[in-house]
């Protein structure tokens, strides 16, 4: 039986309701999977999770413009094929927004449907070429690659051999391992390997949200459920439908929120908050933690019951000190993405560095890899990645190592000069949290964007950290 091929993806941006609705309906009906956004920005926020392939998108919009939207794209590199819509008179600056940022081609309103449908088929074909071009490039230029997840040594490859083999089927998934492994880009793969590959793929981060939050979020509420509800409201679970839901760090779920889970997981029903009603789901659920669940159980902070629901097929990540054969390949890989990203030209990484990095111990994992290596792009700039281009630290022992035989009364740096966090031990993990935050923004001059980057956190979440110690000092 000759398989069906996926539908092409397409993003409709337009501020206009009736008109951004219209082409939704009308895009579907030819066979596309559309979403829709009401102006640049919103675009920009919803292609995380819709991968679009073509975008169609209006050129003035208040707040982001069709413009400025292909402009963030292409220096994010990854700008699909774009169809410009236009009203009489822009037309001078929708061939240069097609000039300038490689738009693939205008259409003066109102639309001619059938214009609009050749001109996106094409557009689609331009995308495929291009994906399947990459791909291919991908699995020529290194062995062992699983969507965004790449690997050549013996534990990753038993993790794809894993991922392919529950992809198809329908189990819950229980995806462990540190921080920074890459269990969000499991959850992908067996997403974009399984049936569900043309559904949403839903990700909530149960530690990213209060108590009182996470349950709304999760099966949604309807209007007046409680204070601040103005309206109805799907859940991820409504969002996900015929897809997949990533939980990230459900061990950090509250115990209340686990058992309406439970039941959800038990018989495919969710209620909203407020709701006299259930709501029928098919979804599938990949759980994901870096917490040992067992120990939970015994503090009486996650249930049992639960635990042996989500873990029917268990995924756990090894470490990348573990796994260290890999990082050649894990470099390969990162480069051309942080090449597209900064607009640089680095070729590869020398022996020193790579030596250098094969002396390091990697606590954060691929995340750490992928924040030294863009440091180490952004400072080299084309040619190769020189030890130089690589973070101080990299090599030569922990920071806290390093740090532990300064002299009494001395503040402890690096070769470099870079200072270091000192800490005794007994230090609890915040404490210790907050001193190398506040060691950093000295560093930095209290440059708080430059300090996120330096601790390879996002600059809301270190805002969230200042707050929380109540000191958020100068903006």
């Amino acid at each position: 039986m000759e398989a069906t091929r996926p539908a092409t993806r397409v993003m409709i941006v337009d501020d206009e309701e009736s008109q951004r609705t219209a082409l939704a309906t009308m895009v579907e009906a030819w066979g596309f999977a559309t979403q829709t956004a009401v102006d640049g920005q919103d675009a920009l926020d919803k292609l995380d999770k819709f991968r679009a392939q073509v975008i169609l998108t209006d050129l003035m919009m208040p707040r982001l413009d069709g413009k400025e939207l292909l402009k963030r794209l292409q220096q994010q590199g990854n700008a699909p094929p774009a169809i410009v819509l236009t009203a009489f008179g822009n037309l001078e600056t929708a061939l240069q927004t097609i000039h300038d940022l490689g738009a693939y081609w205008f259409l003066e309103k109102p639309i001619q449907a059938r214009e609009l449908r050749l001109l996106l088929e094409r557009a689609a074909s331009q995308s495929r070429l291009a994906e399947h071009a990459e791909r291919l490039e991908r699995q020529l230029s290194y062995q062992g690659v699983l969507g965004d997840l790449v690997g050549q040594s013996r534990s990753m490859r038993q993790i794809f051999s894993l991922i392919r083999q529950v992809a198809p089927s329908k189990a819950v998934v229980l995806v462990t391992g540190e921080s920074g492994t890459g269990k969000e880009l499991v959850a992908r793969a067996i997403h974009d390997l399984s049936p569900r590959r043309n559904g949403p793929f839903v990700a909530l981060n149960c530690a990213a949200l209060p108590e009182t939050l996470i349950e709304s979020e999760l099966f949604g509420h309807e209007k007046g459920a409680f204070t601040g509800a103005v309206e109805r409201r799907a859940g991820c679970f409504e969002l996900a439908q015929n897809g997949t839901l990533l939980l990230d760090e459900i061990g950090d779920m509250p115990l209340g929120t686990q058992a309406k889970l439970l039941r959800v997981l038990e018989d495919s029903r969710v209620r909203r908050l407020g709701g006299k009603s259930e709501i029928l789901v098919d979804v599938r659920v990949v759980a994901a933690t870096n917490k040992p669940l067992e120990e939970s159980i015994r503090k009486v902070t996650f249930r049992e019951d639960l635990y042996y629901r989500i873990n029917v097929f268990p995924i756990a990540l090894p470490p990348l000190r573990d796994r260290k054969e890999d990082i050649p390949v894990l470099c390969s890989a990162l480069l051309k993405e942080l090449n597209r990203k900064h607009d640089c030209k680095v070729t590869d990484v020398t022996p020193q560095a790579l030596e250098r990095m094969q002396q390091h111990n990697w606590p954060g994992n691929v995340r750490e890899l992928r924040n030294a290596l863009e440091r180490a792009v952004i400072l080299a700039s084309e040619g190769s990645i020189q030890a130089s281009h690589l973070p101080p630290q990299l090599g030569g022992g922990s920071a806290l190592e390093r740090g532990a035989g300064a002299s009494e009364g001395a503040a402890p740096v690096t070769e470099s000069g870079t200072p270091v966090a000192v800490l005794p031990v007994g230090v609890t993990i915040e404490e210790a949290e907050r001193k190398l935050i506040e060691l950093t923004l000295e560093h930095t001059k209290n440059n708080k964007t430059r300090a996120a980057d330096i601790l390879g956190i996002s600059l809301k979440t270190l805002f969230n950290k200042l707050k929380g110690y109540g000191s958020e000092g100068d903006s």
